[in-house]
């Protein structure tokens, strides 16, 4: 995991060489200038691919303390319910399961976090260097946070379903639901799985971002540090 980390600065380093150093020297005014505008959507796009790569590979979730997905707060009683009943096995692979269908699912957020980037405006780029030390992460939520719930959800459906478990959950979400204890767009694992999927991609996206807004100088370029320091 650093390893990426540490490639997403280096690449940061060498695309703000060719990118912010022209908003620096013309001001944010300026900022529609083609040169400025396409050298800040690659940095994006870079990150993206940063992101996706750290979480879309095995145990991109799964090992992660962080982002690890587990079961709904609400059917915890039922996995309690199904370990008693001698499913404990199963229980915990389902576990393992819906890691994997959120590791298998987050490549596909590619186009879409691409699209997103091809079709940012010039104040969209304003807002982004303006904004607070999530403001990248909150761009690509916007635009692409539906979109990618309908990508995500028949690949965790898919992986999901290699597991007869997971209908026991679902009829339990389902009741719960019915009952009003429980959100209707949760009572499903899929759904919730898809969900928990897309918070870690915008998660590790903002991670970098917030790494580089706050510590500028830590990114081994004076450039950047000129550039943050000026937007704080």
């Amino acid at each position: 995991m650093h390893v990426h980390r540490r490639n997403f600065n280096a690449f940061v380093i060498s695309a703000g060489m060719g990118v912010f150093a022209p908003a620096q020297a013309m001001g944010l005014a300026d900022l529609s200038s083609g040169e400025a505008s396409q050298g800040l959507k690659k940095a994006l796009e870079k990150g993206a691919a940063t992101a996706i790569g750290m979480l879309g590979v095995e145990n991109g979730f799964f090992n992660h303390q962080k982002l690890r997905i587990g079961f709904p707060e609400s059917l915890n009683k039922g996995a309690d319910l199904l370990k008693k009943m001698g499913m404990r096995r199963q229980v915990d692979e389902l576990v393992l399961q819906m890691n994997r269908a959120a590791e298998k699912a987050i490549p596909l957020s590619e186009k879409w976090l691409t699209h997103a980037i091809q079709s940012m405006s010039v104040q969209d780029a304003k807002s982004i260097l303006k904004g607070g030390d999530t403001s990248v992460t909150q761009f690509f939520a916007d635009k692409t946070r539906n979109p990618l719930t309908t990508e995500f959800t028949p690949q965790v459906k898919q992986v999901l379903g290699e597991l007869g478990v997971v209908e026991q959950f679902n009829a339990i979400g389902g009741k719960l639901a019915g009952m009003g204890l429980m959100p209707k767009d949760k009572a499903l694992l899929e759904n919730h799985v898809t969900g928990k999927a897309l918070d870690g991609l915008y998660f590790m996206i903002g991670e970098e971002e917030r790494k580089i807004r706050q510590n500028p100088m830590q990114a081994g370029s004076d450039l950047l540090a000129k550039v943050f320091g000026t937007l704080k």
